[in-house]
């Protein structure tokens, strides 16, 4: 699972406009992971949020050729995570608005989607981590089978159907919608798929921890004891 969430991009001069948008999307198409991998279809994504806005406007944005922007949107469409908001008659054109379908979105690979993708991103969070000072010395063979047991921890108590429904409830809020499908998940588990996703957990934890830098471990031990 993975989940985007664009709020903590910054920029200038974008006029909010209030639109009715899903809290968050689940995008279950193994395409939709590759498609957001695009630095520039995450910047089109957060400016859609805000306002609605047509090619045009968006390349001029972005500074980014219309032709660019065209081809990045086509692929927004196809994977479900942009939309047309409205068209507009200017002379003898017609001008065509976009506008992002979620405010946050969440990737479900699962086993439908490469391997290679989820150690990618793995690899990704774990560099981001030492950015805040957890550091992490991971080697392949770890962070191989961290994806895995995230992928089984995904499987074990999936509710789809209730998630979508949730998804499609413009009315609930981004953290309502979150909490909701969090307890959705935990409610519809049997006892025995609740002590598996413990399980998986409790072992992608340590194993985790268990590539800690020592710097790490030490700093961490003596803010807990202060």
């Amino acid at each position: 699972m993975f989940s985007l969430s664009l709020y903590g991009e910054r920029w200038v001069n974008m006029p909010h406009v209030e639109t009715q948008m899903r809290a968050f999307k689940v995008i279950s198409d193994p395409k939709g992971f590759e498609v957001i991998g695009d630095k520039t279809r995450r910047r089109i994504i957060y400016i859609l949020r805000a306002r609605d806005l047509s090619v045009s406007q968006i390349a001029e944005q972005l500074q980014v050729t219309p032709q660019a922007i065209y081809h990045h949107i086509r692929k927004l469409l196809e994977t479900g995570m942009v939309e047309v908001a409205k068209e507009e008659r200017i002379g003898h054109f017609i001008e065509t608005y976009y506008r992002a379908t979620a405010e946050v979105f969440e990737f479900q690979y699962g086993e439908r989607h490469p391997k290679e993708v989820g150690e990618s991103e793995t690899k990704e969070a774990i560099r981001a981590l030492e950015r805040v000072g957890i550091v992490l010395h991971p080697d392949d063979d770890t962070i191989s089978r961290y994806v895995e047991l995230t992928t089984k921890m995904e499987s074990a108590g999936a509710a789809p159907e209730i998630e979508e429904k949730l998804s499609n409830m413009p009315e609930i809020g981004l953290l309502g919608a979150q909490h909701a499908r969090k307890l959705a998940r935990s409610l519809t588990m049997t006892d025995k798929q609740f002590e598996e996703y413990q399980s998986l957990e409790r072992e992608a934890r340590a194993l985790l921890r268990s590539k800690l830098a020592e710097r790490t471990q030490t700093t961490h031990r003596n803010k807990a004891t202060r």
